[in-house]
């Protein structure tokens, strides 16, 4: 039995044998840029001095992850990572769906490539430009925001140093930049639903709403299951560079989040041992995120990553 199963794979990987050779590129850089750089982790059990290198520096066990869960502003970090990871996840997951749905319905093809190409265009602007932009929009002194809001009676608000107002700015400004491209793969998906379904639901009577409701939003659900169990286990990863390029000091209280302590603790402060170790817990708890969302998801439907 075992003999035919060899036999088989042998045939399936030669039938293949030239997709799997456009692979290898990829499969060699994924392993030299991700799995080659983990072997830094060391320096997360490490009292690391950069002139001794990672093998000649001092253990220090367990001491960074002591430091770590003692330290009263980690929780407040942590805090604010989930806080931000989960607004995200509510408010952003869903845009992309939506959007795709809405494209779907649309049916003059040109105003439908005109609005895709316009959601698209945020997603090719690094957050340094969007920062600035932002910066100019919601201006307390010039913005155009502060202008409307001021011909309305009311009194200017300086979004991106006012706790109470930033982290909405960043969940709004992150769907604007995201949710064009992000829909690409649910149009990719609803495009592979075979027609006939839709036409049967028409000769049953079926309307617009119907069909979406009933046919192309179940056909989405496998799409839909992976790509959420993904976000899921990057709920730790609240947005690095975004929130990098819009906070100040005024809203760290707020807006500091895992990624940005580690980039202060680790290159400003030079503390590699310490930052590695919020690092190391970060992806540790990112991985059992995966793998429990995963269960969980075949547990309820027959979808899932594996």
């Amino acid at each position: 039995m075992g003999s035919v199963k060899s036999v088989n794979s042998f045939k399936k990987f030669n039938k293949y044998k030239y997709l799997f050779l456009l692979l290898t590129p990829a499969l060699i850089l994924t392993f030299i840029f991700h799995y080659v750089p983990m072997y830094g982790i060391i320096i997360a059990f490490k009292d690391y001095k950069m002139i001794k290198g990672i093998l000649g520096s001092d253990w220090a066990g367990f001491t960074h992850f002591q430091t770590m869960f003692t330290s009263p502003s980690f929780f407040e970090i942590l805090r604010n990572t989930i806080i931000i990871s989960l607004y995200r996840l509510i408010f952003g997951f869903p845009a992309p769906i939506i959007l795709a749905l809405m494209l779907n319905e649309i049916m003059h093809n040109k105003y439908k490539k005109i609005i895709q190409t316009i959601s698209y265009l945020p997603h090719f602007m690094s957050w340094v430009v969007i920062g600035g932009i932002l910066r100019e929009v919601l201006s307390p002194q010039r913005g155009i925001v502060n202008y409307l809001i001021q011909l309305l009676g009311g009194k200017s608000i300086y979004f991106l140093a006012d706790p109470l107002w930033f982290r909405t700015v960043l969940i709004i400004s992150g769907i604007w930049q995201s949710v064009g491209w992000g829909s690409i793969i649910y149009l990719a998906s609803i495009a592979n639903i075979d027609i006939e379904m839709y036409e049967a639901a028409i000769i049953d009577g079926a309307n617009r709403f119907q069909q979406a409701f009933h046919i192309t939003v179940p056909m989405m659900y496998p799409v839909i299951t992976v790509l959420l169990i993904l976000s899921i286990g990057n709920i730790l990863n609240a947005g690095f560079d975004q929130i990098f390029n819009l906070y100040t000091p005024l809203v760290y209280r707020v807006a500091d989040i895992i990624d940005t302590y580690i980039y202060r603790r680790g290159l400003i402060e030079s503390d590699y041992g310490f930052a590695t170790a919020v690092g190391l817990f970060k992806n540790v708890i990112g991985f059992f995120l995966v793998i429990g969302t995963n269960f969980i998801t075949k547990r309820i439907s027959e979808y899932g990553v594996w």
